[in-house]
């Protein structure tokens, strides 16, 4: 029970990677509160969610500061402090490089690295307060190495983990820790749903040397050891979860 009393706000957790990290801090003995964009779905996921622990649900879009702002504030009214950031909401368009659109570039920056802003800006003065809180940033094996076809997406991984690293200098005086985790090839339902074959499957795997695809629980373990105590001296680093893919030419 390494969240036990704590308090978290995950956002993106309608289903996939957010969902199983939302599933592990409850497990953990924290309260959580998830957002997503679609209502409907949220509450889904809170039904899911609900047997594992003290769960609320909110739609917010991270874009967006007022959305964020009532978030935080939806959060601290239901469990009294934020103790935990999961900034897990994010989008990814596959298109060649010579063929992204300004809107689809725009509307990737806004998702993944300003949502992310926005959410640690908003959390972290409420963590200030509290003079304590851990911020746990979704980044990716692609914002360290590129990859064909996702140039907006690898762009806005790299800048987060920047970001994550320039937040812990900066937040180190309050107690606040930020870190990002750094996943590789997880397969997740939204994956095989856009048209991922079982053959493509195999062949990504076979890169990977533990000869396996990652599971999300996989990430969400590392969110869960990041955000906890154990991590109390981890602060502006990021934990790849990747099989070792990245680790080999």
């Amino acid at each position: 029970m390494r969240l036990q009393g704590k308090s978290a706000v995950v956002t993106g957790a309608a289903r996939g990677i957010g969902q199983a990290i939302a599933r592990k801090f409850l497990e953990e003995g924290a309260r959580v509160v998830i957002c997503d964009l679609d209502e409907e779905k949220v509450e889904a996921s809170v039904r899911e969610l609900r047997p594992y622990g003290a769960v609320e649900g909110i739609r917010c879009d991270v874009t967006r500061r007022e959305e964020v702002e009532r978030l935080a504030a939806f959060a601290q009214e239901k469990h009294g402090t934020i103790d935990v950031l999961a900034n897990n909401a994010g989008i990814a368009r596959f298109e060649p490089f010579l063929a992204i659109t300004d809107r689809n570039w725009q509307d990737t920056l806004d998702v993944n690295l300003t949502g992310s802003f926005l959410c640690s800006q908003v959390v972290a003065r409420v963590m200030k307060e509290q003079r304590s809180g851990a911020i746990v940033n979704m980044a990716s094996t692609n914002g360290i190495l590129g990859e064909p076809g996702l140039a907006h997406y690898n762009a806005t991984k790299a800048a987060i983990i920047l970001l994550g690293k320039s937040m812990a200098i900066e937040l180190a005086p309050y107690n606040i820790r930020v870190n990002s985790v750094c996943p590789g090839f997880i397969l997740t339902q939204l994956a095989l749903e856009g048209g991922m074959s079982e053959e493509e499957v195999k062949s990504y795997t076979a890169k990977i040397p533990l000869n396996r695809y990652g599971r999300t629980e996989d990430v969400a373990n590392a969110f869960s050891f990041l955000a906890s105590d154990e991590a109390a001296f981890i602060t502006g680093t990021e934990l790849v979860v990747d099989g070792g893919q990245i680790c080999q030419e």
